[in-house]
């Protein structure tokens, strides 16, 4: 079994296929966290905890004389609150008589075969024929009586571990509850690099590698979302780690809103690692026997540097996150109307534009922004989920039936969790918002967050796009979500509930997508948020897809591309062809470049084909011929970044193998073209070094181990934004 407890030395030990995770139950009953590495099978590490007395460090009274022991000095797997040690905490409380103390021991456990699920936050999930076991241990705090249950869920083929917390309120009273860290990790060591992935609107996910300073180091959003600026993923990994060779540790949280991760080298030289809930502006009342669930965290370690990592979260998000049937069916290539359009649009003129992108190759016609209530620019409509009769006068279903009559599928843009003050909604219900009382609200884009922590409007919302969406036509529905929360107030809730807001809005939203989207599993579901700014694992466990960001410039989605694919596998990605010069960064690149680099992605257009020549229309249904012929390898085979679009290459270049290797793609961008005729070569990887494979478009035949070390030499006509690619199949050598 991947979960072992050895009664004699009270240890715990998960295995998974190249790892180990141990805990120790200490003598006086605290969980220490031993050991995160490679694989060590089942033998005993607490000798690792040092045997020194650090001096002026408190000692718990049950040590008595015994000042080695020290809960500011011993690594800890669920760290206590307020009785001496002083790095940042899992948990901070105020008990029912006023005190802030949480000191939780050993008090019971199980191990049980199969996955945990949490009742109201988005967890991983074991496939049919999947090993999967969980172990669950209950810490007490022996004077107040409230607990908290660690949960461990290991995936062993696949190298994950997650980690999610049950805190239960047993004592005589309420509770608040401040903070608590879903995972927390004490590492006997300092030495590591954090990468995280940070950002803004049109710049999302780009990557940042930094050594950890002594201190705290942290990364987190407090905007209502997991947001464009930071990511809820982070890694720690060792100073010399490639992406071939060193320890790298990866956290990802399965949260779409407000979230921390805390990184602290102490002056002892150890680090502690914790992830969760943001604890700003949150404060959750418990009554007595009240419980709370933190957010799952999904946790890999590779010892073989950072493309095995990422092959960990890509094959357990691709696999275990969504159970849309979409995940493993092909999905269409979608034309969008916003580009074409923006508000201004009829019946007449959608129909045209429809039936000419089938010359691009398009599956799918997706109306966006503008279709619904009086709807003609930013300013009105959100929130009325109806057909506005002077666009659409026939109606969704029966424009839907003129798209389906074409062959193509239908698909409808939706921002449920925004309003407009000018709109039906609003007039109705303006305390339906989130705003503060006393106060006027804070706009952006001339709308206003729908308070999501009312079951009053998540029912309306749920009734009013399934609505639509039962009146039949729709195939795929865009969801997006435009601005970020603030005003934070519910006129639902009283006064000294306000804290909990944050955290009910996603809760809320969490059962709204729960009753729309697992209700129709035959509409294919894509996320968006202002481009990029809610793509976690959560998010990817309703949508098989999240539109990656509003920039499709190529050029700039090489750099939030690859910082995407550390995390987050490609077949999730949302990437489009779109017209040139760039409408936000004026750069103008060919055709064949914005088509490769959309083919890292879910392959797609964002233009108008009337305003295209004959020729590009051909050219751009080639494009999509071959991604539609190459699609199964891009969705499904195994990524790597052959070279970064941050150091100052001459170009950059990505590559897909199947899972079996007998197959590849290669595709490669020139950037920096200051030395024309410098030699360039792309060093191929995850291919069979014994095995021979033909290069499509050069003819030649090498040896994986030829294209490794050696590799393939791009030609020496390069222009800058040129687009190379390279079709490789593993053959028989005579």
């Amino acid at each position: 079994m991947s979960i072992t407890y050895n009664q004699s030395n009270r240890v715990f030990t998960l295995q998974t296929k190249s790892s180990t995770y141990q805990m120790k139950i200490s003598e006086h009953g605290h969980l220490l966290h031993l050991y995160y590495g490679k694989s060590i099978l089942d033998a005993d590490v607490s000798y690792l905890i040092p045997n020194v007395i650090r001096s002026h460090e408190s000692n718990p009274a049950e040590a008595g004389e015994d000042r080695v022991y020290s809960l500011c000095a011993y690594p800890q797997e669920f760290s206590s609150n307020d009785v001496g040690d002083y790095r940042v905490p899992s948990i901070e409380l105020v008990n029912f008589d006023g005190s802030y103390a949480f000191v939780g021991k050993y008090h019971s456990h199980k191990i049980v075969h199969g996955k945990y699920q949490l009742s109201a936050l988005p967890t991983l999930f074991a496939g049919a024929n999947e090993k999967a076991d969980t172990l669950e241990i209950v810490l007490e705090d022996e004077i107040t009586h409230v607990s908290v249950k660690l949960l461990y869920g290991v995936f062993e083929g696949k190298d994950i571990i997650t980690r999610a917390v049950i805190l239960c309120n047993g004592s005589q009273g309420e509770l608040r509850l401040q903070r608590l860290m879903s995972a927390s990790i004490d590492f006997m060591t300092d030495g590591f690099d954090m990468i995280d992935l940070f950002g803004h609107h049109y710049f999302e996910r780009q990557t940042d590698r930094r050594p950890l300073s002594h201190g705290i180091n942290e990364i987190g959003s407090f905007r209502g979302a997991s947001g464009h600026f930071h990511n809820p993923f982070a890694i720690l990994c060792d100073r010399k780690t490639d992406e071939d060779q060193g320890n790298a540790y990866g956290f990802a949280l399965m949260y779409s809103g407000n979230f921390v991760f805390d990184a602290e080298v102490d002056g002892y030289s150890q680090t502690r690692v914790a992830m969760g809930i943001h604890p700003k502006q949150f404060e959750f009342r418990l009554a007595k026997g009240e419980c709370f669930e933190a957010p799952e965290v999904v946790l890999s370690y590779s010892a073989n540097g950072l493309s095995k990592l990422s092959h960990n979260f890509h094959d357990i998000f691709r696999e275990n996150a969504c159970e849309s049937r979409f995940v493993h069916e092909e999905r269409p290539i979608l034309l969008n109307s916003w580009e074409p359009f923006r508000f201004t649009f009829d019946s007449e003129q959608l129909i045209k534009t429809a039936k000419l992108s089938q010359k691009l190759g398009a599956d799918m016609f997706v109306l966006d922004d503008g279709w619904f209530g009086t709807r003609n620019d930013e300013t009105s409509g959100l929130g009325d989920w109806v057909a506005n009769a002077q666009k659409l006068p026939e109606g969704i279903p029966a424009f839907a039936e003129k798209i389906h009559s074409m062959g193509m599928k239908f698909g409808l843009w939706f921002e449920p969790e925004m309003v407009n003050e000018d709109s039906d909604l609003y007039r109705a219900h303006p305390d339906w918002c989130l705003r503060i009382p006393g106060r006027a609200p804070s706009r952006s884009r001339h709308q206003l967050c729908l308070d999501l922590s009312r079951p009053d409007v998540c029912d309306y919302l749920m009734k009013a796009v399934n609505s639509v969406l039962d009146s039949g036509g729709v195939d795929y529905v865009k969801w997006d979500y435009n601005r970020y929360v603030c005003d934070v107030y519910s006129q639902y809730y009283p006064a000294d509930r306000q804290g909990e807001i944050y955290h009910r809005y996603m809760l809320g939203l969490y059962r709204l997508l729960d009753g729309i989207i697992k209700t129709h599993p035959d509409i294919l579901f894509e996320g968006c948020s202002g481009g990029g700014g809610r793509f976690d694992g959560a998010m990817l466990t309703y949508f098989p897809q999240i539109w990656c960001s509003d920039n499709t410039d190529a050029p700039s989605r090489l750099t939030i591309q690859y910082g995407t694919s550390f995390a987050y596998p490609v077949c999730t990605m949302g990437a489009h062809v779109s017209v040139c010069p760039n409408k936000k960064t004026k750069r103008t690149v060919p055709w064949e470049t914005r088509a490769v680099t959309a083919m890292h992605g879910t392959f797609g257009y964002e233009l108008d084909p009337a305003k295209m020549s004959e020729q590009e229309i051909a050219a751009c249904a080639e494009y999509t011929a071959f991604y539609k012929k190459h699609r199964e390898l891009i969705a499904n085979g195994d990524y790597y970044r052959l070279s970064s679009p941050y150091d100052d290459s001459i170009f950059t270049a990505w590559q897909f193998v199947s899972k079996d290797k007998s197959e590849s793609l290669v595709f490669a961008v020139t950037q920096d073209i200051s030395i024309l005729d410098q030699n360039c070569y792309i060093h191929l990887r995850g291919l069979e070094s014994d095995h021979f494979y033909r290069i499509k478009q050069t003819g030649r035949t090498l040896s994986g181990a030829a294209l490794a070390h050696i590799g393939i030499l791009l030609p020496h006509t390069r222009p800058q934004y040129s687009a190379f690619v390279f079709e490789l199949k593993k053959i028989e050598r005579e």
